[in-house]
């Protein structure tokens, strides 16, 4: 497959919102790659391919709510993405699943392996997001900042043993937000 034309992601976003005759084929060129992996990590190859079309559809006729001060576009279509995956995943009665191969359709403007890290990065913010304020943050110092736990006692004026219990906890929650649902 040719790889997708380069766009600037500013027009993008702009002709989006306008309705442009060809905007939701250079959205899809921008952001497909994207939006396809997160559905495929939960759904498998066959849904996430109507998932994915489900996506850009949904955002094509809610194009008007989409305000490009508040985030990018690839942004709010994988907030889309991850909206209907769980509808998907309620109507189908099914647990996420993270096995597939992904469609050979697909624009090659990252490599595989780009498109992988980044889903796992925002499934990873995701789930860190959920937690609660120490927590969250005794995880970013532990794992964004590489301190040690006595360093992170110290910085947050906490006894080190509620450090080490309060980050096991938060990650024991990350772990079961990650996790396939049964």
């Amino acid at each position: 497959m040719p790889m997708p034309k380069a766009y600037d992601i500013d027009d993008v976003e702009a002709s989006f919102v306008a309705g442009d005759d060809q905007a939701l084929r250079r959205a899809y060129d921008a952001h497909g790659r994207l939006v396809y992996t997160l559905c495929r990590r939960s759904l498998g190859s066959d849904a996430a391919t109507d998932v994915t079309q489900e996506v850009f559809a949904a955002g094509w006729f809610a194009r008007r709510q989409y305000d490009p001060s508040r985030g990018s576009l690839g942004g709010w279509l994988v907030g889309i993405a991850r909206n209907k995956v769980i509808d998907h995943l309620r109507a189908q009665g099914r647990r996420p699943s993270t096995v597939g191969t992904p469609s050979s359709d697909l624009p090659a403007a990252l490599t595989e392996a780009e498109v992988e890290s980044l889903a796992d990065r925002l499934l990873l913010a995701d789930a860190l997001a959920q937690l609660p304020d120490r927590p969250k943050r005794l995880i970013e110092l532990a794992f964004f900042e590489q301190l040690t736990h006595p360093e992170i006692a110290e910085r947050c004026d906490l006894p080190i043993g509620t450090v080490k219990s309060d980050i096991r906890r938060g990650l024991a929650r990350m772990r079961r937000h990650l996790e396939p649902k049964p």
